[in-house]
């Protein structure tokens, strides 16, 4: 059993690793094992909140102190980060708060450093109306994003980056995606309601429930039958925008984790799927959610840029191409996002996405639909992109995607993370990710 003092050490642990470069989702997992269950839940919440407000609490902490604390002890520094996060935004209470973020400095074998966390976090205490005043005054404290970042999105949205920026600090709901092979959606519903589980069936995603409240998946109805699975509202809109029939050959390339695999063939019986991933490990996943579900697939393991080396030599009907991205429409999931993203990034990945476009374009048949999607929120990632493939692409041209939801940008849609007052009255009904869309369909020669 953990004791408390422990899970501030660890949580302190996994954000140093996640500066230094590493993700959140390879460093935390493993380390969470470490405790008890009861303890697991605690230690995600101040991992993912002080992520979420790094900046924020980053800046309190450089105007609380006359000198940053040196490199080597970056412990230390974010465990101090991780107090600041307790005392101004959990109910902690805050004798708790401060005194087990001071405990854990022993169990780190820094005692030295006891006086320095306390007086700190209590100096915190006393000058909260000062600490307000800074959030006012810089936008880096304010919004708790990198400069860069605020920038960006600000050029990009002008009249919508307050809502992404407050979106992307905001936690995500669960949503649950129902396999309509098993059980209707309001039905499904029906059973959560009488399990006293709250939820909400989408407005935009035919087959999305979002939950009130997160529940672990032991305890969702039917979930080990195989009768639904966790995927975002805005992700789940991927499969119903490919319209497969009876017969068709679809390619799903960057597949992993599976999730748009699945759904495509929990609503088109009779295709066939290539499930194409560079990623080994991540493909594993893939096939553990085809397993569970009970539905088959041909996975594939290989470079998108270099079908030569994976492609079976039958044209495809329908490619999805979700596109390796910047993830900044899913910060909110991903706090760790807003300290491993460089600007430098965006245009990198840029040139990836435009590669795999020219290298799959030419594995689809005419009269056959590749749908581009991202979990982005970036113009030069998503219809920039699409903008220039088609000004490149003579036997490319873009179809209209019908639907009451994301921001019509003229070569596809546009989806901001889910924040009740983003993006207009017409991207409301979303609570989803941030995600892009454009459906391009190929001429005959």
């Amino acid at each position: 059993m953990a004791k408390q003092s422990s899970v501030r050490q660890l949580a302190a642990r996994v954000i140093t690793r996640v500066n230094r470069g590493e993700s959140l989702s390879s460093v935390l997992p493993p380390l969470q094992k470490k405790l008890s269950k009861k303890d697991q839940p605690l230690l995600a919440e101040l991992v993912y909140g002080t992520l979420r407000y790094y900046h924020r609490l980053d800046a309190w902490l450089k105007f609380l102190t006359e000198k940053p604390l040196k490199e080597k002890e970056q412990d230390i520094h974010n465990l101090i980060l991780v107090g600041l996060y307790q005392l101004f935004f959990t109910r902690i209470p805050p004798h708790a708060a401060i005194g087990e973020t001071v405990q854990a400095t022993r169990t780190m074998g820094k005692a030295w450093a006891r006086g320095l966390v306390n007086g700190i976090l209590r100096n915190a205490q006393r000058r909260f109306e000062d600490l307000q005043d800074l959030k006012e005054r810089s936008p880096v404290c304010g919004w708790s994003h990198p400069k860069w970042l605020i920038n960006t999105i600000k050029q990009a949205w002008p009249e919508d980056y307050p809502a992404i920026l407050a979106g992307n600090n905001q936690p995500p709901p669960m949503t649950l995606r129902v396999n309509e092979q098993k059980i209707k959606p309001p039905r499904y519903l029906k059973k959560l309601l009488d399990d006293c589980l709250p939820a909400k069936q989408s407005k935009i995603a035919p087959q999305a429930i979002t939950l009130g409240r997160p529940s672990a998946v032991d305890q969702l109805p039917l979930f080990h039958q195989g009768a639904v699975s966790v995927q975002d509202e805005s992700a789940q809109l991927a499969a119903t925008l490919i319209r497969a029939k009876p017969g068709d050959h679809i390619l799903d390339a960057c597949c992993a984790p599976g999730g748009k695999t699945c759904h495509l063939l929990e609503l088109n019986r009779e295709i066939t799927v290539d499930a194409l991933d560079a990623d080994s490990v991540r493909l594993e996943r893939v096939a553990e959610n085809l397993q569970r579900l009970g539905l088959t697939a041909n996975v594939l393991c290989g470079d998108a840029t270099n079908p030569g080396g994976w492609f079976p030599g039958k044209p495809y009907d329908h490619i999805l191409l979700d596109a390796p991205c910047s993830g900044t429409g899913v910060i909110r999931r991903h706090p760790d996002i807003k300290l491993l993203r460089k600007p430098e990034d965006i245009e990198a990945l840029a040139q990836v996405q435009q590669q795999i476009l020219q290298a799959i374009w030419p594995l689809l048949k005419p009269g056959g639909t590749l749908l581009y999607a991202t979990c982005s929120i970036m113009p030069r990632e998503n219809h920039l992109q699409i903008e220039h493939f088609l000004s490149h692409t003579p036997d490319a041209r873009l179809l209209p995607i019908d639907g009451q939801w994301g921001n019509n940008t003229g070569f596809g849609k546009q989806i901001f993370p889910g924040c009740p007052d983003n993006g207009g009255a017409v991207a409301r009904s979303s609570k989803g990710d941030g995600f892009f869309y454009s459906l391009m369909v190929k001429m005959d020669a």
